[in-house]
């Protein structure tokens, strides 16, 4: 491992001084995702295997099978090794297409090095939230945009929260790239349930409500594939269906994650009703 990093150091940037103490991270952590300050600046190391899948992925599978929905397909499950394999992949794929990501700095087995993207939009949107509105929901709006712009570029990304997101020279990059549901569903149909993901954020982070709700999906819309768009009038019809339901739900205990299905889906199922694309 030594003589890796050796090997590594002249490309990454990585002291001599600091080949040491990663190591001893990368040998006594149990983390599944641990910062380690660098001189040369802070890494984080991401291992796989310290989480099981759990039970309800076959039964997500399956109930995606059973009523036609391709959207609630989970992605492969793999091995250790095959989870940090497909991440290194993504991130190479991402970086192809010119998208803003975490450097893998190294790898050993189920154990990833990346560089240190900075804060996340998650943390940035927290930051701001009270004391300037307009700047938290451009920043939303900014993230909806350029997950469209990574939907043109033939991309999903399978799990596009804010905490995945950061900050580039005014560019969104992305990161965590668990997820790979192109695997298990048409492109299109990934790129749709991407932003009905990211809107489930949006929709009750915003601050200024419905004008806010409103640039986001057209900041999406206007640079996103069309079939994409069709894609997503599909999965909001299909989940509109089940609004009713959520709201009785939500009168005996409304849960966060409830409001945030009940408030993004009714607001796009309105959206294709309002807007009507060609």
């Amino acid at each position: 491992m030594a003589n890796d990093f050796d090997n590594l150091r002249a490309d990454t940037g990585l002291r001599e001084e600091d080949v040491p103490v990663l190591l001893a991270a990368l040998l006594r952590g149990s983390k599944r995702v641990e910062r380690v300050g660098l001189s040369s600046g802070a890494v984080w190391i991401k291992r796989y295997g310290t989480e099981r899948a759990p039970r309800w992925v076959a039964l997500q599978r399956m109930l995606a099978n059973l009523i036609r929905a391709p959207f609630l397909r989970p992605s492969p499950v793999l091995a250790d090794e095959g989870m940090a394999e497909r991440e290194i992949r993504r991130i190479a794929q991402f970086a192809a297409h010119d998208v803003p990501t975490a450097r893998v700095i190294y790898s050993s087995g189920s154990a990833v090095v990346f560089s240190d993207a900075g804060e996340t939009i998650d943390s940035e949107l927290w930051a701001i939230a009270k004391r300037d509105a307009p700047a938290h929901d451009d920043m939303l709006i900014h993230c909806a945009a350029e997950l469209g712009r990574l939907h043109a570029k033939g991309l999903c990304h399978g799990r596009p929260y804010p905490r995945d997101m950061f900050l580039k020279d005014g560019r969104v990059g992305f990161m965590d790239f668990e997820e790979e549901p192109d695997k298990v569903m048409p492109l299109e149909t990934a790129q749709a349930r991407d932003i009905w993901l990211l809107f489930l954020q949006v929709a009750t982070r915003a601050k200024l409500g419905r004008a806010t709700h409103d640039r986001a999906y057209h900041a999406w819309a206007e640079v996103a594939p069309p079939a994409a768009i069709a894609e997503l009038r599909k999965l909001t019809g299909f989940l509109g269906a089940f609004l009713s339901t959520a709201r009785l739900i939500g009168r005996v205990h409304m849960g966060s994650d409830l409001r945030r299905f009940i408030v993004a889906t009714s607001y796009l199922v309105h959206a294709f009703v309002n807007y009507r694309q060609d």
